[in-house]
């Protein structure tokens, strides 16, 4: 019998990078806005990071949507569509670099 894919856990790989992307976003966007509240930077230089928590919460709140998707695309042999979440991890992550671009340009930008 010629199956489509091997059984070789890809679509619980896939979900625990997914996992491990989400967590690191949200740790990142966490830590950089509380490190920025410790120092005292203006509020402007807080900001870029809420986009990215807001990221991690919703790419997280996907992980089952996600992992049901991989599963049916996988036993279906059809590509997977996950280009809503990539956009999504990619803003989470472009506005932890405009968050720490900004804490340091409050911070020692003069």
């Amino acid at each position: 019998m010629n199956r489509p894919w091997d059984e070789g856990l890809q679509s619980e790989r896939t979900q625990l990078a997914w996992i491990r992307t989400t967590a690191m976003l949200a740790v990142t966007g966490l830590a950089g806005a509380g490190v920025a509240l410790r120092a005292g930077t203006p509020l402007i230089a807080i900001v870029p990071f809420v986009p990215a928590v807001f990221c991690a919460g919703l790419l997280l709140t996907h992980t089952g949507i996600r992992f049901r998707r991989v599963q049916e695309a996988l036993h279906q042999s059809r590509p997977l569509d996950n280009r809503a979440d990539a956009l999504i991890a990619w803003f989470g992550t472009l506005a932890t670099v405009a968050g720490a671009i900004a804490f340091v340009l409050a911070r020692f930008g003069g």
